[in-house]
């Protein structure tokens, strides 16, 4: 019989090196999600929700390229990265194919294979990579995918969603400027990094990118916001209806037609309907029609948002005033001009008590230049209400204030007076 020594039994085989690196990069890549609020992360699943092209500006190694990979898990939705720069305009407007008779069947566009495993798959991320570095004759290639969803004779499914990421000119390789139809069929975000989310990240928690829960019963009346706050303003501003950018670097980013307006209406409709931050509608009008014009419509929602200046008067006492600074002053306001335009002692005497409430209730300050307008108002044969006196206090308060400021700038000599 023959005998083994016990350190000549079989072993397993050693792992290789590589396997080895394998198992530490598949730790370090173990990580997990979070709910955590992001301005930026929200805006963009709002635009996916709202079926709508969208582009996220940065410098590179920013983060955008995960994003978009962590944003296509989250939906469960098969990804498709497709670097515009590496490619012919053929490949996004069709290859043309011979077929048996072409004087008869004509010469038929066949679609790329990317384009055909979306449509087999009925649903999908599209993710246009590095668009700045696409050439013009790559750029107008892009525009009936875009904007039609159309690859030579293949129309992409509804349930395709469509990204697009790009560095600015002066950090892209071989940069071009976006022409002005390409850019003015997307949403345009800005793409930063929060320090918070970079470290938090890095310790293997990122946030979780999810879409908006929409409130049912909110649709009509958001859909009813959104119409009344772009047609308001195309009304009042119509030189802002369309507005061509001279400038080119300009013309690239968001700016206002008919097309973007139509696009800031649906994400303003979402937004409310999701109860977005005013940060993230910013993010998303701004990224529509541009700076310029998205503040103004932004101010406009404001306008519409203010409590009824006769209901405020109907009810002084117990008055509901906005929380922020600016909406509560506006509200102030439109409440004397509505006195201003209707005046008598019994609105005039319930201006003054809302004021009070106001100053109860907020910064004391914000009660000032109503309070001044609304006493310009009284007639002679008026009593001065009680809650004036309640007022004067605040008034007199900042008005010193104010003096108290202008003598120091004076004193220092950085006021309009020179110093010795």
């Amino acid at each position: 019989m023959t005998t083994y020594a016990p350190d000549s039994a079989p072993r397993p085989p050693a792992a290789s090196g590589l396997d080895v690196a394998a198992a530490l990069l598949a730790l370090l890549r173990d990580t997990t999600t979070e709910p955590r609020p992001n301005p930026q992360l929200e805006a963009l699943t709002l635009a996916v929700a709202a079926d709508l092209p969208v582009l996220l500006w940065g410098e590179p190694g920013i983060g955008k390229t995960a994003a978009l990979t962590q944003l296509a898990e989250s939906l469960d939705l098969p990804l498709t990265t497709v670097i515009a720069s590496v490619h012919e305009p053929s490949d996004f407007s069709g290859l043309p194919v011979l077929g048996d008779d072409p004087a008869e069947q004509g010469v038929p566009l066949a679609p790329p294979d990317w384009a055909v495993r979306l449509v087999r798959a009925g649903r999908g991320l599209l993710f246009l990579d590095e668009l700045s570095t696409a050439t013009p004759a790559v750029q107008a290639a892009l525009l009936r995918l875009v904007l039609e969803r159309r690859i030579g004779s293949l129309r992409l499914p509804p349930e395709v969603r469509i990204v697009a990421a790009a560095n600015p000119r002066a950090s892209a390789a071989d940069g071009w400027e976006l022409s002005a139809p390409l850019a003015n069929r997307f949403v345009h975000l800005q793409w930063t990094h929060d320090h918070e989310v970079v470290v938090r990240g890095l310790g293997g928690t990122w946030p979780r990118a999810t879409l908006p829960r929409l409130d049912p019963d909110a649709l009509p009346k958001a859909v009813d916001v959104a119409r009344r706050a772009v047609c308001g303003l195309l009304t009042a501003r119509p030189a802002l209806v369309h507005r061509l950018p001279g400038n080119e670097s300009l013309r690239g980013g968001a700016w206002p037609s008919p097309r973007s307006w139509d696009m800031a209406l649906s994400l303003i409709a979402f937004a409310t309907a999701a109860g977005s931050s005013r940060d993230v509608l910013a993010l998303l009008v701004r990224g529509t029609v541009g700076d310029g014009p998205g503040l103004e419509l932004l101010a406009c929602l404001d306008r519409m948002d203010l409590p009824d200046p006769e209901l405020l008067l109907s009810d002084p006492r117990n008055a509901e005033l906005p929380e922020r600074g600016d909406r509560r002053q506006a509200a102030l306001e439109g409440v004397v001009e509505a006195v201003k335009s209707r005046p008598d002692r019994e609105r005039w005497d319930a201006a003054w008590v809302l004021l009070v409430r106001a100053l109860e209730t907020g910064a004391p300050d914000l009660v000032v230049v109503p309070a001044t307008t609304l006493a310009a108002l009284r007639r002679e044969e008026w009593d001065v209400p009680a809650e004036i006196e309640r007022l004067a206090g605040a008034v007199s308060l900042s008005r010193r204030t104010d003096r108290s400021v202008a003598r120091a700038k004076a004193a220092s000599g950085t006021g309009t007076g020179t110093g010795r």
